[in-house]
């Protein structure tokens, strides 16, 4: 019996474009397979007028009724990654049952964490053991998780209410609800033959990212470690010379017999197996461990060379690719402009009077009318108008009562538009000038007609 994997991690700052790009595979990873990303499934449908899954977080923020200011450092949207043990992953997807497994994985997101809340998840078959990423906006509704302590303490303040919708990581993923989550997710997956892994463990989902950082860590400390070797090398060689001195030193001329006996049983012990030969194989040992070191150093650094070789080589080939089909949309554009200017020559030369009345179309809406009025007048009809119409060369509106409004020709046998069968223009001319008479007419005083005895 295998174990799952539900691993969550909340998602710092306040883009988390870089692993969108990494889930919904705008950058291959170098631990995936391209022959197989066609095979990865998005699980979760995004509203209408959203595109990708950081449009879908920005919207869920957007819609969710949040009154207060969302600062910089909330988190707002946590990972989790879904899988399971790599053997019965495989045997799940070989049987027929991945598809099932998705929806109840799916099923059990929706509902721990809410429907509306779940804004992405995507299926990666890909890599080696297939997983989903799910990305749950932590949206939550009622008092906060410590409110009742800080009422106990004294330190609230005021109330606040008890129905407001907040974003709120530390409430819904916590300590206590981590371990109910776990044990959910552990009665759902029981069919499976999928069990929980022992509790605590450090196990996750790595990352391309985490794999290099890892790797950079193991090569820093391997630095680190070979120069502190080399310290050591260096301190017992200048050890070693100090006792060559010692040895040489020109008090053994001035002793005794006796004493020259004894120091030269004592420098015989020395050069065999006394202090001397110790550190001769201590500097030896210490010359292999460098040695071992070294050429995992080199090792390390010549992986870190290749794999970012193959990093530009896949970027390379992205840059290709888009810039390829960045050609192919810009001849296809080129195309379909060619056939709508085509067809608009075709119009021109059929319709002589196209171009007049994408004109009078033009006027129509600049003076008020609506689009069904215009329409009335394109057919040929009378449009008996009442209301407002603007005129550009005036700037302002002229107030009109049952005017006739008629699209006819004018000398020219250009179509025009017409009020009262006269050009727009000079109907607005006149229109203006009866609005200027009327307001320099002097007012009549009124005669007097005396005093009556």
């Amino acid at each position: 019996m295998g174990n799952f994997t539900f691993d969550i991690k909340k998602a710092k700052g306040t883009s988390d474009a870089r692993q969108s790009d990494h889930i919904e595979r705008k950058v291959i990873p170098d631990n995936a397979d391209p022959t197989r990303t066609h095979l990865n499934m998005q699980l979760v449908t995004y509203p209408d007028g959203v595109n990708g899954r950081d449009e879908a977080i920005a919207h869920r923020l957007q819609t969710a009724g949040i009154k207060r200011k969302i600062t910089n450092d909330q988190v707002r949207v946590v990972r989790i990654v879904m899988s399971g043990t790599h053997e019965d992953m495989m045997a799940i997807y070989k049987n027929g049952k991945l598809g099932e497994w998705c929806q109840d994985s799916i099923r059990y997101l929706y509902d721990t964490f809410g429907i509306d809340n779940v804004v992405s998840a995507h299926l990666h078959m890909d890599e080696k053991t297939p997983h989903i990423h799910a990305s749950v906006v932590p949206i939550v509704t009622g008092e906060r998780r410590k409110a009742k302590k800080e009422q106990a303490d004294g330190k609230r303040k005021y109330r606040k209410k008890a129905n407001a919708v907040r974003l709120c990581a530390d409430d819904l993923f916590n300590r206590q609800t981590l371990i109910s989550y776990h044990d959910g997710y552990a009665e759902v997956m029981a069919k499976y033959g999928l069990q929980r892994g022992v509790r605590g463990s450090e196990a996750r989902h790595t990352t391309t990212t985490q794999y290099y950082r890892e790797l950079k860590k193991m090569n820093d400390a391997l630095e680190m470690e070979s120069k502190r070797l080399q310290e050591e090398k260096i301190e017992a060689e200048q050890e070693l010379k100090q006792v060559k001195s010692e040895i040489r030193t020109d008090k053994l001329k001035s002793v005794a017999t006796d004493a020259a006996t004894a120091l030269a049983s004592g420098v015989s012990s020395l050069f065999g197996s006394g202090k001397m030969k110790s550190l001769e194989r201590k500097n030896e040992d210490l010359r292999d461990e460098i040695a071992i070191r070294d050429n995992t150093i080199e090792q390390l650094q010549s992986n870190i060379k290749q794999m970012q070789v193959e990093h530009s080589r896949a970027m390379m080939n992205k840059d290709n690719e888009h810039r390829k089909a960045l050609e192919a949309k810009e001849a296809e554009h080129k195309e379909e402009t060619n056939i709508l200017n085509s067809i608009i020559n075709t119009a021109h030369r059929w319709y002589p009077d196209f171009a007049n009345l994408l004109r009078l179309e033009r006027l129509a809406k600049q003076i008020g009318l609506s689009a069904m009025e215009f329409a009335e007048l394109f057919k040929g009809k009378i449009l008996n108008f009442t209301g407002r119409l603007f005129s550009s060369e005036h700037n302002r509106w002229f107030a009109t009562d049952n005017t006739p409004l008629q699209i006819l020709r004018d000398n020219d046998k250009q179509l025009t538009l017409t009020a009262n069968r006269i050009l727009l223009s000079q109907w607005f001319s006149e229109q203006y000038d009866k609005l200027r008479q009327s307001i320099r007419q002097p007012v009549q005083p009124k005669k007097s007609r005396g005093m009556k005895l």
